[in-house]
């Protein structure tokens, strides 16, 4: 919308750089530019601001394929007025010259027709496509045919404007028809993805059988090493047996030889003690058989007061006085 200020009765006018200005005075085009500034006279002036930029159309519509599917297309639509004058001729731009706003909707004429004639096309193209190829192709042919279409509309070169491109961002199928298209995919993906779980449990139960024969491996081989283990200590035990009782037969055979050795040392010592025992009690014999009887009691009196106790008093009765004293008196009557 063009900027417009008041000064003693004239009009200035100043224009966006995207804005077409054109200024009749009096039936006669005066100014006739983009991005002007200028004065005018509200009575004579007769002005119209046309936009020469990019603008975007946005349109939503529905339509129906071969198969009586129920679809809505999103599309949008780049166009620029690319002759001013004759859209200024063709569509009302006329501005207020007291605001500067447009007196008519021109850019929604131009909405309606770009609008129009696209579904137009659009309607023609998916009419005679069945709801699974237009899924499938359904934006591709539609953009195309859109673009096509408008390219080859007449009115709108004849209005000044120019399609610059055409988009189509989705054509969709009814809520419920789009759930139960989607359904077999789903299932499809349900499907790999249980697929993926029941082979990553077969391979967890592999790995786990695998892990279980290893330990059960390990569990036998540490039995069998046990095993040997047990064998080789009653290996051991039985040879340690063996040598101890080896050892104890060896060291009773030297403690035999070495009592027979002790045996036949004390029979020969005793032998000889024996020997010289009797050797003396034969020389002692002969010595008592060649003293007298008087002799003989008088040692035998001595020996008998060698191993008598120690007598501190003696009493004689004279019974035993008298005898004694008979004994004796014999014994020297003998002597004599």
């Amino acid at each position: 919308m063009a900027d417009i200020t008041r000064r003693l009765g004239w009009r200035h006018l100043r224009s966006a750089p995207t804005a077409h200005v054109r200024h009749h005075r009096r039936g006669r085009l005066v100014h006739d530019g983009p991005g002007l500034s200028f004065w005018f006279r509200l009575l004579t002036a007769a002005l119209s601001e046309v936009p020469v930029d990019d603008r975007e159309l946005a349109m939503t519509f529905h339509a129906r394929t071969s198969d009586f599917q129920d679809v809505s297309v999103q599309a949008t639509v780049t166009y620029r007025i690319s002759d001013p004058a004759i859209a200024a001729a063709r569509l009302d731009f006329s501005v207020d010259p007291d605001t500067g706003a447009w007196r008519g909707a021109p850019l929604e004429q131009i909405s309606t027709l770009l609008t129009e004639t696209a579904q137009q096309h659009a309607l023609d193209v998916l009419a005679r496509t069945p709801l699974a190829a237009t899924l499938v192709d359904g934006v591709a042919s539609v953009r195309e045919r859109i673009s096509d279409g408008l390219a080859g509309e007449p009115r709108l070169p004849a209005t000044g404007i120019e399609v610059v491109t055409a988009r189509v961002v989705a054509v969709r199928p009814e809520p419920d028809v789009e759930r139960a298209l989607r359904t077999p995919a789903r299932e499809l993906i349900q499907q790999e993805a249980d697929r993926a779980t029941y082979e990553r449990r077969a391979v967890a139960v592999q790995r786990e059988r695998a892990i279980a024969e290893n330990e059960l491996g390990s569990k036998i081989e540490l039995a069998r090493q046990e095993e040997q283990l047990v064998e080789q200590r009653g290996t051991n035990a039985r040879r340690e047996a063996e040598e101890n009782a080896a050892a104890d037969g060896v060291r009773a055979e030297a403690e035999a030889a070495r009592a027979v050795r002790l045996a036949r040392a004390e029979a020969e010592a005793a032998r000889a003690v024996g020997a010289a025992r009797a050797e003396s009690q034969a020389a002692w014999l002969r010595v008592h058989a060649e003293v007298d009887a008087a002799t003989l009691h008088a040692l035998a009196v001595t020996r008998l007061a060698e191993n008598l106790p120690r007598i501190d008093s003696v009493t004689l009765s004279p019974d035993v006085l008298t005898g004694l004293l008979a004994r004796l008196g014999r014994a020297d009557g003998e002597g004599a």
